[in-house]
């Protein structure tokens, strides 16, 4: 087994006053050679954003494009004529392939937005941009599959063989974490709570990127939410 722990802290971090944003990977500004990306995983962005505030229209192409609200809610609206807000509980994907531009922002001025978003590397490049979002339900003691590759049957699949899962779960138990494919590795972030993996333990927002199993397994410590991100790893 192969791993590579980053704390919370180590994350890169930029205040643009309506945008607290941190990097698990080289991002904008922010460069770190030994952080570029984990497999066809590229980016993971932390993002609150504040109340009536956003993203304008901007550019993408050749790029699946996940994005999770915590709390609060994110208007989208793109050039393929999407229009939507996307609440906590809910999970939006969308292909950029041959390019899109869209723009996101949060469109309660009395509540932050916090949300994950994610990048990952396509399996295909130049392919009819595609939107997609759904409601999902976590189910204590087990991970939920947000996002899979187009043969899952998952609404929400990206053009990559790659499975977004978030859980929940009590203090004192143990779960384990069966990846897909051996050529994979899983990118485990806590999002709150208290976990163990080995002899490594993860505060809130630390993260582990393992390879070279076919296991992983963790010991909640605390009640605790985690997100596993597992990719191909080349």
């Amino acid at each position: 087994m192969k791993k590579v722990f980053h704390t919370a802290n180590s994350r890169g971090h930029a205040d643009h006053g309506w945008l607290n944003a941190k990097h698990s990977f080289s991002f904008a500004s922010w460069y770190n050679p030994e952080r570029i990306h984990f497999g066809m995983l590229r980016v993971l962005n932390d993002d609150i954003v504040a109340g009536g505030m956003g993203f304008g229209k901007h550019p993408h192409d050749n790029m699946e494009i996940i994005t999770i609200p915590l709390l609060g809610a994110i208007q989208h609206q793109d050039s393929m004529g999407f229009s939507e807000v996307i609440h906590a509980g809910e999970v939006q994907v969308m292909s950029a392939g041959t390019g899109i531009y869209h723009s996101e922002y949060n469109p309660d001025p009395n509540q932050e937005l916090n949300l994950f978003q994610i990048w990952i590397f396509p399996n295909q490049k130049q392919v009819t941009p595609r939107y997609a979002q759904r409601k999902y339900n976590l189910k204590l003691e087990s991970f939920s599959e947000l996002v899979g590759p187009e043969q899952s049957g998952i609404e929400t699949w990206i053009h990559q063989d790659a499975w977004i899962s978030l859980g929940e779960f009590s203090s004192g138990t143990k779960k384990s974490y069966t990846l897909k494919n051996i050529n994979h590795g899983a990118y485990v972030m806590l999002v709150d709570g208290a976990i163990q993996i080995g002899d490594q333990i993860f505060q809130k927002r630390d993260a582990m990127g393992i390879s070279q199993t076919e296991n992983i397994e963790i010991e909640i410590k605390q009640k605790s939410t985690i997100l596993v991100i597992e990719v191909p790893m080349n």
